[in-house]
């Protein structure tokens, strides 16, 4: 009966173990293909732990009446490590959202004009949540223009993304799971699916397949925002989390506080950073040192003649469909020309011409880019 005991303490030791193993940054976790397993132990997670329970509890007494500072000790060592994975390594213990979500005016915000943010308009709703914040959040469940989103930043891909929160035809609520490949991981509220943050695919549970739908972001200073769109709503610090946001502070310019986060400042290294573009099923990576040096980039990708911009700042960055494929821009203070038309940064034609037609493009590290966009081309 002894024996029960301590195969019940072994048992659980290695569950609680795996059970987090496989979903955070722990050495070799993330190189693996082992989303299934993870979630088969997640959903079986009380399962495991009564059969294991049952086990200790048979085997208790005798265990006792064997040496009983060794049992003591091996429930003492259950119960640090049942803490330890559950309550300080999971996740949703380690970033929490917002509790107290404010968003305010340019004239009472508290944000610093050169913070870097992910803007989005909504059904003429401007709205800009500063990288610092929701790098740390991971996600902010906001309402734009009427529609549900979540905002999300995973610091460990550098990349963020905005989708609508609607699931099965109804508004969600997520909370963070953990990670896959390097990359976030949410879990809805209602069918317990794990959602990747860097493409809103459903990768594990009964929505494995579907995808949200991603919303139009932008990443830039909040002082480009602003003259794009001065009358945007600003995301503002929720003071339970400022020291949380303190080490957030240097992540923009790529000195992240860990070896996950900080950036390699050569070009196509797993954390050199990319801008990635995407049109229907083609995906093409654009070397951010390329585009500092260069400025614009004319290129034609998808049977599309595209412009890639970077703004008198060296951070706030644009995408475009060219007119035609001969049509060339040049960069005049954060103006573009073209045989004497001019477009502001939105793509919005100064005249009579037609608006620029604007991409998608998304900042990212190397390595989450060709990870998640597999048949990728490189510029």
């Amino acid at each position: 009966m002894k024996a029960l005991f301590y195969i019940g303490i072994i048992g659980l030791l290695l569950f609680e173990v795996a059970n987090v193993y496989f979903i955070m940054p722990m050495p070799g976790s993330q190189r693996m293909t082992s989303i299934d397993l993870a979630y088969f132990l997640y959903s079986w997670r009380w399962a495991f732990r009564t059969v294991f329970g049952l086990l200790l509890f048979i085997g208790l007494f005798s265990a006792f009446r064997g040496s009983k500072w060794l049992a003591l000790a091996a429930l003492l060592l259950v119960a640090i490590v049942s803490y330890a994975f559950n309550f300080r390594m999971s996740a949703d213990h380690m970033f929490y959202q917002p509790g107290n979500l404010q968003l305010k005016p340019a004239e009472k915000s508290v944000v610093k004009p050169d913070r870097e943010v992910l803007g989005v308009v909504l059904n003429g709703q401007a709205k800009a949540y500063p990288i610092q914040y929701i790098g740390y959040h991971h996600q902010v469940l906001d309402t734009i223009g009427g529609q549900p989103v979540m905002v999300t930043y995973c610091t460990v891909c550098r990349t963020g993304r905005v989708f609508q929160r609607i699931v099965n035809g109804k508004p969600e609520t997520f909370r963070l799971v953990g990670m896959d490949h390097f990359n976030a991981m949410f879990e809805d509220a209602t069918t317990g699916s794990w959602w990747r943050q860097a493409n809103g695919e459903s990768i594990a549970g009964q929505l494995k397949g579907d995808t949200l739908p991603e919303v139009f972001s932008e990443q830039m200073t909040l002082k480009k925002w602003l003259i794009l769109h001065p009358n945007s709503l600003i995301m503002q610090p929720d003071t339970t989390y400022n020291e949380r946001y303190v080490k957030m502070a240097n992540y923009e310019r790529g000195k992240g506080g860990s070896e996950l986060t900080q950036t390699d400042s050569l070009s196509w290294r797993d954390k050199s950073w990319v801008v990635g573009l995407t049109i229907g099923d083609q995906t093409k990576a654009y070397d951010w040192n390329r585009l500092k040096r260069e400025r614009l980039i004319h290129d034609t990708f998808a049977s599309r003649p595209i412009l890639l911009v970077l703004a008198d700042d060296n951070r706030s960055f644009f995408a475009y469909q060219r007119p035609t494929s001969t049509t060339r821009f040049s960069l005049q203070h954060d103006t573009l020309v073209s045989n004497n038309q001019a477009y502001v940064l939105t793509g919005k034609a100064i005249g009579q011409e037609a608006d620029l037609t604007r991409i998608p493009a998304h900042q990212e590290f190397w390595h989450s880019w060709r990870t998640f966009h597999p048949g990728t081309v490189r510029y």
